[in-house]
């Protein structure tokens, strides 16, 4: 037998040790910290010492894992885990992580991975049919939301630039203009600095009362640089902007992209699987007039990192973008699957479809629109804690699931202080933000783990900190 073959009573006593990890973490949640005492000396440890010539064996991996990663890890799946908008793995995930990592798929073309492409297939037009995107929809799972968009923009230049494979941005064509909001993520800029398509190239448009991009300012923005001779190609939308949760207003902004001829990608990382939820179900109904969609199945789906997916309108203009011919992974075309290679800039892909396509097998769609409803009426319900309490001040109406406070007469310099005491003490993690030029503090409910006394118990120990000088 080889040496990186487990033996039988190895494998015994992996599955074992995994199986007790598994349950003891997740009946420690109530009780661990959320962000850990970070050991430097075992962590310098980690770093500085070399890789043994002799394994230590599985018994000695899970000792490392229990002494020296578990205790400097932060608990993601805490209740009160709510800095950023990043929820705890849904239960079924680490079973189909492992199964995922022993049948080891490449998902690139079918002949490497016949199963998989169906199921990637299946989840991609799940994903596609929520927002009614068309038969002619389809799209692929990504690493994240920030790669949806780079791609997304990539197909939108390959669109609208014919000769843009063959030429690039050297074609002596006038410059390309892309537009987004000003509280946009940071991957639009990202993407065009990336792309070729330049920073300078970028319009970031004000937003109103509500942190949404104006429309009007979008198209005098567009007028503008038409005028100068540039070309604007392409509108980025937001639903569900980082800071605030904001949805920008997708039906007039698609309106315009018609009458100008853009593509129309919007960033929905964030907010858009909250389409899930009865209660927003028309609020997103406007997305089916994108040309594509950013999505995070790591967000609201809750499934483990790494699941971002994007889904276009037309599947034929992602192909046209990424698909490249190569003699050794030529195979016979059949109906039912896909070459995902050609849909995307990776090659050797992981079966992240897996862990999405388990998760809403094993409990039902049903449990994932529980979850966006109980996410959203949570963080309505701290928004209404926040504004009725005498000394904090609710910065953003609370569209989605972000609630930003400020803590009357507080310095900004303080908030990083008053964010580490929060968590220090076990409250809350919770995150900075930064809205129309005021320090705050940012909430995200992003966790079905959350309950109503976790939530009062932050709104009580917010109060509490007003009440402070």
């Amino acid at each position: 037998m080889h040496p990186l073959v487990l033996s039988p009573a190895e494998r015994a006593q992996a599955a074992d040790a995994l199986a007790r990890f598994v349950d003891s973490y997740e009946e420690s949640l109530p009780t661990r910290p959320i962000l850990p005492d970070v050991d430097r000396d075992t962590l310098a440890k980690l770093l500085a010492e070399p890789f043994p010539a002799e394994g230590i064996g599985v018994e000695g991996f899970f000792a490392d894992l229990r002494d020296r990663i578990v205790p400097n890890s932060t608990t993601i799946a805490h209740p009160r885990f709510l800095a950023y908008v990043q929820g705890p793995p849904n239960g079924i995930a680490p079973y189909a992580d492992a199964i995922s990592a022993v049948l080891n798929q490449n998902c690139n073309f079918w002949q490497l991975s016949p199963a998989a492409s169906v199921v990637e297939r299946s989840v991609v037009q799940w994903l596609a049919g929520l927002f009614h995107l068309g038969p002619s929809a389809g799209g692929i799972l990504t690493n994240g939301g920030s790669g949806a968009t780079k791609d997304a923009i990539t197909t939108a230049l390959t669109d609208r630039r014919p000769d843009f494979r063959e030429r690039g941005l050297q074609s002596g064509a006038p410059p390309l203009v892309l537009y987004t909001s000003e509280e946009a993520h940071r991957c639009v800029d990202k993407a065009a600095a990336t792309l070729g398509i330049g920073l300078g190239h970028v319009r970031h448009i004000p937003t109103d009362d509500e942190f949404r991009l104006r429309v009007d300012l979008l198209a005098d923005a567009i007028a503008a640089d038409r005028a100068a001779g540039l070309e604007p190609f392409c509108v980025v939308a937001t639903a569900g902007t980082v800071t605030s949760g904001s949805i920008d207003p997708i039906g007039p902004i698609a309106d315009l992209c018609e009458r100008e001829n853009l593509w129309l990608h919007v960033d929905g990382a964030y907010g858009a699987l909250f389409v899930l939820a009865d209660s927003a179900r028309e609020t997103f109904a406007p997305l089916s007039r994108a040309d594509s969609i950013a999505l995070d199945p790591h967000k609201m789906l809750f499934t483990p990192l790494e699941a971002g997916a994007l889904v276009v309108k037309d599947a034929a203009k992602l192909r046209a973008a990424f698909a490249f011919s190569s003699s050794y992974l030529t195979v016979a075309e059949d109906d039912l699957m896909l070459d995902f290679m050609d849909y995307g800039p990776q090659l050797s892909r992981s079966f992240k479809a897996l862990k999405v396509w388990a998760a809403l097998r094993t409990f039902g769609v049903d449990a994932f629109r529980e979850a966006a409803e109980r996410c959203l009426r949570l963080a309505a319900r701290l928004g209404e804690r926040v504004a009725a309490e005498p000394g904090l001040d609710l910065l953003n109406p609370v569209a989605l699931t972000a609630v930003c406070v400020r803590i009357d007469g507080r310095r900004d310099e303080e908030y990083p202080e008053l964010l580490a005491q929060l968590a220090n003490e076990g409250t809350a993690l919770l995150g900075p933000a930064r809205l129309r030029g005021q320090t705050a503090i940012r909430a995200c409910v992003a966790n079905y783990r959350t309950t109503e006394a976790d939530i009062d118990r932050i709104a009580d120990r917010l109060a509490e900190l007003a009440g402070k000088p």
